[in-house]
């Protein structure tokens, strides 16, 4: 998921470079909830694992 994150991150940094405005704040946008939901993820499976042990 972070690997996601990471790609449309980087259409957003070139879109906007050729001055593409909707689409880098589109794939911007979808970048940061990609990422935010891996946050998420790794959080839930970080206090899973501290609650097996």
């Amino acid at each position: 998921m972070l690997y996601y994150a990471a790609v449309f991150l980087v259409i957003a940094l070139i879109a906007a470079l050729f001055g593409f405005g909707g689409i880098a704040a589109g794939a911007a946008a979808i970048a940061k909830i990609l990422f935010y939901i891996f946050l998420i993820i790794a959080v839930i499976s970080l206090v899973m694992g501290l609650l097996r042990r």
